[in-house]
């Protein structure tokens, strides 16, 4: 299984920042330290291009934001300061996410260790999303192979609200979301099916809904390929979650969705999407036990 990983690009940010810029070098120190995966599926992605950027991206914005001209206004939106090392970390995420896609249809499954930036718009960064690396993936997928149906479960605890976005008037794109009703980002987007959440939504309760909802998804999008965003940050002690979901429940929705996606035959490129436990060991804990869960369903 190839395991796609962007950590060695650092980004500058100040030391007492609340993105837990430091989960992607555990999590890929983890994966190395436990000799389950080959050092050779251990990969480096390429840098999304600029064709690949701009079919989901105004081109203005690229440019104002390959040069450092984005207003302290969008900087706020974003979350995190400008920096050269930030615009060639955003661009390789996205690519790592592209390449695990086309991994996918290889091998079954393929995983990106970032990624699940579902905060972006068009024209606009948002919540430590800069470029929308599901809708890049997507429309690549569409323009250079057969797979044109592309179905995107999103399991992190904040709905995608730039994927839903972005996607809407594509009819060979579903998304689902499975969020959070009160937390961010506050003004929802409409996604093809989403599922909002109370406040203390538990294991029981969330697969439950999770179940009926991946089902429905399968059924409506027919899909020839899905990208799964298996965030963190429904656990219960996430710091941004509001969620009360286990790592044995979040290990038990993996294995739901990619039982699901399995069985109706489909690849499926899984992202990390966010994580924010204050002991920044459960993050790892809950994205490792992801990958690991991952391998099982690559085809033999």
């Amino acid at each position: 299984m190839k395991i796609f990983h962007t950590d060695s690009f650092a980004i500058p940010l100040p030391q007492d920042h609340s993105f837990p810029i430091g989960k992607y070098a555990l999590l890929r120190k983890r994966i190395e330290d436990s000799q389950l995966f080959s050092p050779q599926d251990l990969c480096i992605p390429r840098a999304a291009t600029d064709t690949e950027i701009c079919r989901v991206h105004d081109p203005d914005y690229l440019r104002r934001l390959l040069l450092g001209q984005l207003t302290a206004k969008e900087i706020r939106r974003i979350g995190l300061p400008w920096s050269p090392e930030l615009v060639e970390r955003a661009r390789r995420s996205a690519g790592a996410t592209v390449e695990a896609c086309f991994a996918a249809l290889e091998d079954g499954v393929a995983v990106h260790l970032g990624g699940g930036t579902h905060h972006a718009f068009k024209n606009q960064g948002q919540g430590y999303c800069i470029f929308n690396d599901s809708a890049i993936a997507v429309w690549a997928l569409q323009a250079e192979t057969r797979f044109e149906r592309i179905l995107i479960l999103d399991c992190d605890v904040h709905q995608g609200n730039g994927t839903a976005a972005l996607l809407q008037k594509d009819p060979a794109v579903f998304t689902f979301s499975i969020h959070g009703k009160n937390n961010f980002p506050f003004r929802k987007e409409k996604s093809d099916l989403d599922i909002a959440l109370d406040d203390g939504a538990d294991d029981g309760v969330y697969l439950e809904a999770l179940e009926k909802g991946v089902r429905a998804s399968l059924k409506k999008a027919d899909a020839d390929a899905v990208i799964y965003l298996a965030g963190a940050d429904p656990y219960t002690k996430d710091r941004f979650g509001r969620l009360d979901l286990s790592k044995k429940g979040l290990a038990e929705r993996d294995r739901l969705v990619l039982g699901y996606c399995r069985d109706a035959g489909l690849p499926v490129a899984v992202t990390m999407a966010g994580g924010y436990a204050p002991n920044i060991g459960d993050t790892v804990d809950i994205h490792f036990q992801t990958v690991c869960i991952a391998a099982e369903f690559q085809k033999s």
